[in-house]
Order: structure tokens, then C-alpha cells, then sequence
């Protein structure tokens, strides 16, 4: 049987396509920016448009999936015989945050009937890339008003090797996996990381944060994200100060299933170098 990959040449994605030994089916938008070993069926597919889902022959799905289609997906899947569901969740449904993005998604997947899984990371280190990237390329500068606030990102890696593990191994039906990532780090200690990876001293420049969240939407950011990136906003655009009381633990949920500690940010700057590179 197959392995369906959603999002596949997305970051978590095409990791968990990658790191998949059975026969896997992956979707996509843009079947150009495919580039998987010979095994890999790719075909191009629109999770907005769950008519055109592939799901003859498959038995296990990963799943990244928005609310507006999820019920539907969900339901065409398990429709078509899945018996595995897979979710690409997040931290904020953990810890009550999230309401409207994540969660519906997760019960629309509960509600099934069928074996689930959901993977709740936090912090994504790659944003780093979009954040931080133009600048650093462009000048050696980082736009951040605040480079010794905390933040706790984790290697998309680390993410992908438990999804591979919750849809090839048994134990892991009606598990919430907590991905923290490893211990928190200031924002300048990333950037020294970066620069440590890149072979080049960065410095932050000094703004407000009304000025960087101009400047993450200008490079793409939707405003809700950017500001609740810089702290201006709450998840969901709520209050700040919902996250007053959040603390930075570090979940052991990774290194009970993977028997390692999680991947450094150190190790994550070394692994994207190039994308800081001009």
C-alpha cells in the first residue's frame, strides 16, 4: 500500500518523503520543485481542491492541511480506504491558543474513526530564512527590535523523523506529540549562529517594532503572523498578554521516540547556510 505526503515540497514535507523506504505519493501544487528518488510518485494535486486528491491505493496519509477543506479531505480519504491520518499540527493547540487553525483540523481527524497521530511543533527555525534572509544577504543586517529575547525554534528535521516514525510504526495511534525544539537561545544567538555558518559577522538593526513589522509584511509576511512573531499579538491575533505565564521547557516527547536530543540551532544554520548566502 501507499503513503500519501501532502504539502510534499514543502520543508517538513519533502523531509518526510525523503526519509519514507515504502512507496510514497506525493502532492503538490508545483510538481517542478519535485526532486525525489525514483520510488516517489509525484503528482500534482491541490488540498484547496479536494476532487483532485489521489487517494486510490492509499492506506496512511501525512497531513498539512488548512480548515476550510480539512472535514472534506479527511473525509475523502477515509472514504477511499486510509486508515492512518498523520497531522501536522502545532504547540498552540497544546497549550489552548489555538482555536481556529490547528484544532479543527485535529478533530475533524479525531472524529474519523481511523488511527491518528498529530505532531505539534513549536517555533519553526526555517522562518529564519524569510525573516531574516533578505537582509542578511543584502547587508549583513538583521530586522529585529529585540535581539535578546528568547525564542526556542526546532530543525524541521526533528519533525520530520517522527512523522516518518508515526506512519511506519505501530504505538502511536491517539498520541499528541509536544516538538519544543531544543532550549531556548536569544535572538542574538541565533544570528551569531547564522554568522558562524555563513563565515560573517551580522548586526541587528535598531528599530521599533511598528518598523519590523512593516518590514516582515513587506517581504511577505501577513500581518497577523509578523506581529505575533514580534510579540505584538497573541496567537490568533489575540492578546500579548496571553503568553505572559508561557514557559520554554523543552518536551521530551523526541528523544523518548528518537533516542537523541534534538537538533541544535547551530546545526540547523550549518544545514541552510546557503539560503543566507546572495
Amino acid at each position: 500500500m501507499t503513503i500519501l505526503v501532502t504539502g510534499a515540497t514543502g520543508h517538513v514535507g519533502r523531509l518526510v518523503v525523503r526519509g519514507l523506504k515504502t512507496d510514497v505519493r506525493a502532492i503538490t501544487r508545483n510538481p517542478d520543485k519535485a526532486n525525489f528518488p525514483g520510488h516517489v510518485e509525484v503528482v500534482k494535486a491541490d488540498l484547496d481542491d479536494p476532487d483532485s486528491l489521489p487517494f486510490d491505493g492509499v492506506d496512511k496519509l501525512y497531513l498539512f492541511v488548512h480548515p476550510p477543506t480539512a472535514q472534506e479531505v479527511v473525509d475523502r480519504a477515509v472514504k477511499a480506504g486510509v486508515r492512518r491520518i498523520v497531522t501536522l499540527s502545532s504547540g498552540a493547540v497544546t497549550y489552548g491558543y489555538d482555536t481556529t487553525h490547528h484544532l479543527p483540523v485535529e478533530q475533524a481527524v479525531e472524529a474519523s474513526g481511523v488511527e491518528w497521530t498529530h505532531l505539534r511543533p513549536g517555533e519553526f527555525a526555517v522562518n529564519k530564512i524569510d525573516l531574516w534572509g533578505p537582509s542578511i544577504r543584502e547587508d549583513g543586517t538583521i530586522v529585529h527590535p529585540g535581539p535578546d529575547e528568547f525564542g526556542q525554534p526546532i530543525h524541521e528535521a526533528d519533525i520530520a523523523d517522527v512523522a516518518i516514525k508515526a506512519l511506519t510504526e505501530d504505538g502511536h495511534a491517539g498520541k499528541a506529540y509536544n516538538l519544543s525544539g531544543p532550549p531556548q537561545i536569544t535572538q542574538r544567538d541565533m544570528a551569531r549562529a547564522i554568522g558562524e555558518a555563513i563565515g560573517r559577522e551580522l548586526t541587528f538593526q535598531d528599530v521599533t517594532r511598528d518598523e519590523a513589522l512593516a518590514y516582515y509584511v513587506s517581504v511577505g509576511w501577513p500581518e497577523e503572523i509578523a506581529s505575533y512573531i514580534l510579540g505584538m499579538s497573541g496567537y490568533e491575533g489575540g492578546d500579548p498578554d496571553d503568553f505572559a505565564d508561557y514557559e520554554f521547557v523543552v518536551s521530551p516527547d523526541y528523544e523518548k521516540l528518537t533516542g537523541r536530543p534534538y537538533r541544535t540551532f547551530a546545526q540547523w544554520a550549518r544545514d541552510h547556510a546557503a539560503d543566507f548566502t546572495a
